[in-house]
């Protein structure tokens, strides 16, 4: 009789099999784990807004919760228009909706198109956890270009001429994003034209990752669409500047000379996710049609993640952890290098080792740089500064003129948590 306990061939993938949760996914159900058994965590690995998702969408969804039909594989008519003349008023693009493609999250979008795109992916270091997995999942040839902490950990020029001019008939396809995760800092207009000018001599394709765009903290993100337009694809979605991750809403703008990837990823997409939730996709309208009240909560969200990023910024720095200063989004990419010979004679010889101890003793739970493209060697981590109310926040930031800067004390009253986390940090360096 056949033992009905007996183990399965499962015959995975190669590219799949021995691949991990993705880190940011696995450190937050890490650190949920150890809240629930009592201890006390600060939240520094998941990348998720704090804030809420602005009344005035909120209530879009809840007046279309009867939308229940199939929408296009392409997405809503409605809102590609939306998602077109958003791009023509912000970064003054001549597109419609004819170019855009709506997914269930940008993640999806880029999945799709490194599957349907068949040349060389150049992918920056740092750069986020799940460029590069995709990639292996796939089977594509993935090349890392090495950004240097020297020039802000900012993608120049001359790395893309260094690997294009090799092979300069290949076809290249290179991803950018700014405001970044892990860093934090953005591009000037002068460095986005410098970049533009190299992929353009190359023909090489760039996805220009924009998630967090309008959480560049002066309000003033320029797409490198601006400078080449004929060969970049503009990623987007709700999920960071809308405080809408669980909504699961992306959006990819295309030039017209690359109409021919809009369609094979579409045909992919009615294979796979068919269409975008449909409540979703006409809330989303709202949001990309903007108004007043969508630009009041941009700039009070902003305010906020500025000045707590540039306080958490000081304490690091105060205790030699060198960083750049945030410029956009809600992370910093600490380098703790001034301390390896401390670490290295407390047996920590990787970055990952560095943030297992840390979690251990100290509560805080940040990401190891090597999960972004670094060396293991390197001392390097993510911090998201996300772990606080950020409803209570936005709240109070709204009693405050807009001509006013939030104060220290602000932060101190509103998002404690992450600079008790932070000192935390500092407190276990100082004690090595």
């Amino acid at each position: 009789m056949q033992n009905n306990n007996s183990s399965f061939d499962l015959s995975l993938n190669l590219n799949v099999r021995g691949m991990p949760l993705s880190a940011t996914l696995f450190i937050n159900e890490l650190s949920n784990k150890l809240k629930q058994q009592g201890k006390k965590i600060y939240k520094f690995g998941l990348g998720q807004s704090p804030f809420p998702v602005p009344k005035i969408i909120v209530e879009e969804l809840r007046v279309n919760a009867f939308q229940k039909d199939y929408q296009q594989v392409k997405g809503l008519l409605g809102l590609r228009e939306a998602v077109a003349d958003y791009h023509s008023r912000r970064h003054d693009l001549q597109c419609s909706a004819d170019d855009v493609l709506i997914g269930p999250g940008s993640k999806e979008l880029m999945f799709i198109l490194q599957f349907v795109y068949y040349g060389e992916i150049l992918i920056p270091t740092p750069s986020w956890v799940s460029y590069a997995p995709q990639a292996k999942i796939i089977g594509r040839q993935t090349v890392w270009v090495n950004k240097k902490e020297s020039h802000r950990w900012l993608l120049r020029p001359e790395d893309i001429h260094k690997i294009c001019e090799q092979d300069p008939s290949r076809p290249r396809l290179i991803i950018m994003n700014y405001p970044s995760n892990p860093t934090g800092v953005t591009y000037g207009w002068e460095e986005l034209e410098e970049i533009a000018a190299v992929a353009k001599k190359y023909r090489v394709i760039i996805l220009s990752d924009e998630i967090y765009g309008e959480l560049n903290f002066k309000g003033a993100h320029t797409s490198i669409a601006r400078y080449y337009p004929e060969g970049t694809i503009i990623s987007g979605g709700l999920s960071k500047w809308c405080g809408a991750g669980g909504w699961r809403l992306g959006t990819f703008t295309f030039p017209k000379s690359l109409a021919g990837l809009l369609n094979a990823m579409a045909t992919v997409a009615s294979e796979t996710f068919t269409a975008t939730s449909a409540p979703i996709q006409y809330a989303a309208v709202k949001a990309f049609k903007g108004g007043m009240e969508i630009e009041r909560y941009l700039w009070n969200t902003r305010r906020i993640l500025k000045s707590l990023g540039n306080e958490i910024h000081s304490i690091l720095s105060s205790a030699g952890v060198e960083c750049p200063v945030p410029e956009g989004a809600f992370y910093l990419f600490p380098n703790f290098k001034n301390y390896a010979e401390k670490l290295r004679a407390k047996n920590i010889f990787s970055s990952m080792e560095l943030t297992t101890k840390l979690l251990e003793e100290t509560g805080a739970a940040l990401l190891p740089g090597n999960v972004f493209g670094r060396p293991e060697d390197e001392y390097t981590a993510r911090l998201a500064y996300v772990d606080f109310d950020g409803a209570r926040a936005l709240a109070a930031a709204e009693t405050i003129s807009p001509e006013d800067p939030l104060t220290e004390e602000f932060t101190k009253t509103y998002c404690s948590h992450m600079l008790e986390g932070t000192n935390k940090i500092v407190d276990w360096l100082k004690s090595l």
